[in-house]
């Protein structure tokens, strides 16, 4: 499936304007099959043989051998690499290295437009312990720059258009990302990380269990673990208190409905209480929050 709105929505739908000419070269695909050489009955060794193909194959990328004028080889691709730091006044004076920062080239657009493109390509990669990225292989074309950093609200757009030529290295230098800030930080529930893994997620139903996700970290992949939040809030919703609470016992990790005992589901209202010591009577506080997903929810 290589154009699909699973996990997604609508927005990724591909929408085409009548007559509209588009193509995208998807792939080459590749399928592996190995096998255990005789003696070896340890099933784990498959895996571990795949895992070295599949970097033996990243690797080889672009491949060299694809006929199609539609398919660019390595000389035809150009490079992008800089330096993301970010400058949070309230958290330091100094520009902070964004250590672990997703940046990628995506279509020209705006603010978050690259979550919703599906027409174009898209190149990513991670900043180092130093801020430092490479992007590199980039097929010949427009881009805008777009990055965001775990652990700071919001994300980084830069609205000048990178033109990608065939052996072009672009160094952009230091690029700086400034969260939105109105103030100080008066509470924080979690870490603005496009994730919700930092909060409570309980034990998977006994029968749906995945022995894969077993004491593994990634415990919110286990199936069915939204049925449970009924089970632990049968008749009232979750209540949070700023400086009591503790996210990661407290806070369950998506906002559900509640399954009732004859089939329906009740939407549910969840509470955050807080003290506020001094408080500006004229004073203007933000809320500010950050969503990992939606699926047929609204904000309210």
């Amino acid at each position: 499936m290589f154009l699909s709105a699973h996990y997604a929505g609508e927005d990724i739908v591909l929408k085409l304007q009548p007559n509209e000419p588009w193509k995208k070269v998807l792939g080459p695909t590749f399928v592996y099959l190995n096998t255990l050489l005789d003696g070896n009955e340890d099933p784990l060794e498959l895996w571990e043989d795949a895992k070295y193909q599949m970097n033996k194959e990243v690797q080889s990328w672009p491949y060299d051998f694809p006929a199609s004028d539609d398919f660019q080889n390595s000389n035809q691709r150009g490079s992008v690499c800089g330096t993301l730091l970010v400058l949070d006044r309230c958290v330091s004076d100094e520009c902070i290295i964004a250590q672990g920062a997703y940046i990628g080239l995506a279509p020209p657009g705006d603010v978050g437009s690259w979550q919703r493109e599906c027409k174009g390509y898209q190149f990513w990669t991670k900043a180092n312990e130093e801020g430092f990225f490479s992007i590199n292989n980039i097929r010949s074309g427009d881009y805008n720059l777009y990055a965001w950093v775990p652990g700071f609200i919001g994300e980084y757009w830069n609205n000048g258009v990178l033109k990608i030529t065939p052996g072009c290295e672009i160094n952009v230098g230091g690029i700086i990302y400034e969260p939105p800030r109105d103030g100080p930080t008066l509470w924080e529930i979690g870490i603005p990380d496009r994730s919700a893994a930092e909060f409570y997620v309980p034990d998977p139903n006994p029968k749906f269990i995945n022995k894969l996700f077993i004491d593994h970290p990634d415990k919110f992949r286990q199936y069915g673990l939204w049925e449970r939040y009924a089970e632990l809030y049968p008749n009232e919703d979750l209540i949070y208190t700023v400086g009591i609470s503790d996210y990661t016992k407290d806070w369950f990790y998506a906002q559900v409905t509640r399954k009732k005992n004859d089939g329906t589901y009740q939407g549910t209202t969840w509470q955050i209480k807080f003290n506020l010591d001094d408080v500006e009577p004229n004073g203007i506080y933000k809320l500010r929050l950050a969503l990992a997903c939606a699926n047929v929810s609204e904000l309210q």
